[in-house]
């Protein structure tokens, strides 16, 4: 099967030779998972032709906002909605988690009470909980028609969104190993306050619940489940 990565970021270049860029580290979340993939480098204007390009689609990270009014943006909610309605899976993470609800009529906004970094637990519709690295300011407040919220937290309200099984979204990353989240941590130092940044760095000695989110990413691609 084949994934189409619609890159909307790229890694800072200080640890891109450490950690890889944003696709690579989808390949090695959802490596053995018998995947094939593209990337197209949205955030630089390279799109793909049409949606059947690839036979599922996988909105990635960025520093940018999904309302932003930039040119890549507004063709990629287009891009977006063309695949919705090609019915061709979806997963979104993080910004492609808050545009995918900006595409299909929902609100993102900047959240009032600040950002979200480092290790989070989501409490899941289904009564489990899931421990993810967080690195967002932006949320969805307002899920599209016909969305459903499947997991969230105090926090963070939409944390997980299915649209039936045409899309799954995460405001989290599930690709970010700790030892990022940490580089990624003392990268941003300079910009967020203090206590913010050594409670996140203590918080990744926490497990992540990496390999049931790759579990899952890889089964709603197969499957439209999760």
């Amino acid at each position: 099967m084949k994934i189409g990565i619609l890159q909307t970021g790229h890694t800072a270049e200080s640890l891109i030779d450490k950690h890889g860029d944003f696709d690579a580290m989808f390949h090695n979340l959802l490596a053995g998972k018998e995947f094939e993939f593209q990337t197209w480098n949205v955030v630089d204007g390279i799109f793909p032709p049409s949606p059947d390009a690839a036979d599922g689609w996988l909105v990635t990270g960025s520093k940018h906002s999904a309302y932003e009014d930039l040119p890549w943006i507004s063709e990629l909610v287009n891009f977006l909605r063309e695949t919705y309605a090609a019915d061709r899976p979806i997963v979104g993470i993080c910004f492609g988690h808050q545009i995918m609800a900006l595409a299909l009529g929902g609100t993102v906004e900047r959240f009032d009470q600040g950002w979200s970094i480092g290790n989070q637990s989501y409490q899941m519709a289904d009564g489990t909980d899931l421990s993810v690295v967080a690195w967002h300011q932006d949320q969805v407040t307002k899920l599209p028609q016909g969305a459903q919220a499947t997991g969230g937290s105090p926090f963070c309200k939409n944390a997980f969104i299915t649209y039936g099984n045409r899309a799954f979204t995460v405001q989290a990353h599930p690709e970010f190993s700790a030892e990022f989240g940490r580089d990624l941590s003392d990268y941003r130092r300079d910009a967020l306050p203090p206590e913010l940044i050594e409670a996140a760095k203590i918080a990744y000695d926490q497990p992540l619940s990496t390999a049931t989110l790759a579990g899952q990413i890889a089964g709603f691609f197969r499957t439209r489940s999760i």
